[in-house]
Parts: C-alpha cells; sequence; structure tokens
C-alpha cells in the first residue's frame, strides 16, 4: 500500500490487473469500476489531508496534559471569542527600529509557517521575521479582572539576556462592551541576563468578571408582594366566575370590600390618630345671632350693681 500524506490509500492493482486479464465484456465492466474506486479513494485521501491542513492549532499549555488544571482550561475557553482575530502595531525607533508586531489569541500568525508562532516580529526594513513567542508553551492565569497570556519558547536572543529564548506577556484587561481593542506594546525587557520578556497589553470584555446580580431584601419583598397580590386578583376572579357565578365586576374578590376601603380608611384614621372621645362635645360655640344675644346679656350681668 502506498502512503500519502500519513494515511494509507489502497490501490486494487490486482483487481484490475485480472480485470484486464479477464474476457472482453466483463473485463470492461471491471475496469470500469476499479477505475471509479481508484478515483473515489484519492478525492478522499485529498479531502482528509485538505481537513488535516484546513484546522488551526490552538494554545498548548506548559507541561502534560493531565497537569493542566481547570482553571487554565476555563481561561483559554474564555479567551476563545478572541482566537479568530488578528492583532498589529507598529513600532518605530528613529531610523534604526521599524517593526510589525502580529499577534493572535491561541492560534498560529502564519499557520503555513507550522511554526507555532502566536506573536510575531517583522522587520520592515529587511523583512526579517522573529517569533517571539509559541502558543505550544502557553502559560495562563488571570486576577480580579484582568488576563495574563504568556507565549514562550520565541527564537533566541543574539547577545542579549545570555542568549535565551524570547517571550512574550501579554496583559488583557478587563473593558465591558468591547471584544478587543487597544493592542500595543508596552516594553521590552532584554537588558537582564535572564527572563527577559517583551511586554503588551490590550483592552477586552472577556477578562471582565462576571456581573452578580443579587437582589436586596426590599426588591425580594416587592417581588413576592407582587406575586401574591397577581395570584389573589387571578384566582379570586375565576373563582368568582366559575364557581360563584359572578358577573361584571362583581367577579373582582371581595368587591364590596374594596368598594369601602375608602370609608374604612378614614375611620381607621379617625380612630386611630384623634385623642378626644368619639362621643365628646365641641370645644367650641356657634355664632348665631341667638347665641350673641344671649351671650352679651350674660356677660353683663355681673356689672349691674348689686
Amino acid at each position: 500500500m502506498p502512503v500519502t500524506s500519513g494515511y494509507l490509500v489502497p490501490v486494487r492493482g490486482h483487481a484490475c490487473a485480472r480485470a484486464r486479464r479477464g474476457e472482453r465484456g466483463g473485463g470492461r465492466r471491471m475496469s470500469s469500476h476499479c477505475h471509479t474506486s481508484t478515483v473515489l479513494l484519492v478525492f478522499m485521501a485529498l479531502a482528509v489531508v485538505g481537513a488535516e491542513q484546513s484546522e488551526e492549532r490552538s494554545c498548548d499549555v506548559i507541561g502534560d496534559e493531565s497537569s493542566e488544571s481547570q482553571m487554565e482550561r476555563a481561561l483559554l475557553k474564555k479567551l476563545e471569542p478572541l482566537s479568530h482575530m488578528r492583532f498589529n502595531v507598529t513600532v518605530e525607533k528613529g531610523k534604526t527600529e521599524n517593526y510589525v508586531y502580529q499577534f493572535r489569541v491561541c492560534r498560529e500568525v502564519n499557520s503555513t509557517s507550522h511554526d507555532y508562532g502566536g506573536l510575531v516580529q517583522t522587520d520592515r526594513q529587511n523583512g526579517k521575521t522573529t517569533v517571539i513567542g509559541r502558543i505550544n508553551e502557553t502559560q495562563v492565569f488571570n486576577g480580579s479582572d484582568w488576563i495574563m497570556l504568556i507565549y514562550k519558547g520565541g527564537d533566541s536572543y543574539g547577545s542579549h539576556c545570555s542568549g535565551e529564548k524570547r517571550r512574550a506577556v501579554i496583559m488583557i484587561s478587563c473593558k465591558r462592551g468591547v471584544t478587543a481593542s487597544s493592542f500595543s506594546i508596552i516594553s521590552e525587557e532584554r537588558e537582564k541576563e535572564q527572563e527577559c520578556f517583551y511586554l503588551f497589553e490590550m483592552d477586552s470584555s472577556v477578562a471582565c468578571p462576571a456581573e452578580n446580580s443579587h437582589l436586596s431584601v426590599g426588591s425580594i419583598l416587592l417581588i413576592t408582594l407582587a406575586s401574591l397580590i397577581a395570584v389573589y386578583i387571578i384566582g379570586g376572579f375565576l373563582y368568582q366566575r366559575l364557581v360563584v357565578g359572578a358577573k361584571g365586576m362583581e367577579q373582582f374578590p371581595h368587591f364590596a370590600f374594596w368598594q369601602d376601603l375608602g370609608n374604612l380608611v378614614a375611620d381607621g384614621c379617625d380612630f386611630v390618630c384623634r385623642s378626644k372621645p368619639r362621643n365628646a362635645p365641641a370645644a367650641y360655640r356657634g355664632v348665631g345671632d341667638d347665641q350673641l344675644g344671649d351671650e352679651s346679656e350674660e356677660r353683663d350681668d355681673h356689672l349691674l350693681p348689686m
């Protein structure tokens, strides 16, 4: 069996040879059948190879798969909405440095090169490409409102940082309402002997914590009260209509009670708020003419001589 791109493709050479050596009529039919089968197998092999090539690689956390924590898997899944996006930033420092940095979240910048490059630097003067970090050496962790994505295993430094491999550190900060924006480079730390890195930052809503929708005690009481009122009205209406057989406004539960509610409230306020006895006489007298006349005579009696 010949091997094509890692897949075994069986060829029915012996069967076709036997068909060619057979009778003419039957041989033609068998030869046509073999030719069709071979073409189908070739197309299937090409389709499988194309599907394999079109499948993009994703982040591989440093260490064995069994050592990956649930938190790391959850963070990588949280970053999935950004994986189809590409980010670029250009840096110019005088006439000597003119670079373009290309970045993808858990995907290769150039999938055809198969170099796992997740963040790549391109020199605009000579076109030289340098891999800053690779997605097959990924670290990820987070805080309350940020996610730190680290690509290690980049191309080695020359005379800097003891020739160690480059690494990219991308700080993704929370910004609600924005899928991704403001990708920029902060600095390149290459003056140390070890642990040198490129620091980038960007804003995205995927780094934001979930919004907690806790209800206050007052909100819970209001919702409960509204639910009870709705049950009372609907249940009472159905009872009055279907069981009692009421019509019109009498279908409303306790209709007579609610009709007299205003009077009941007024009576209650009168009973609670007034401090005088309910049958006590008024504290003032009338001002009619007959009352004025009688009162004036009574007031003059003490002025008469004895």
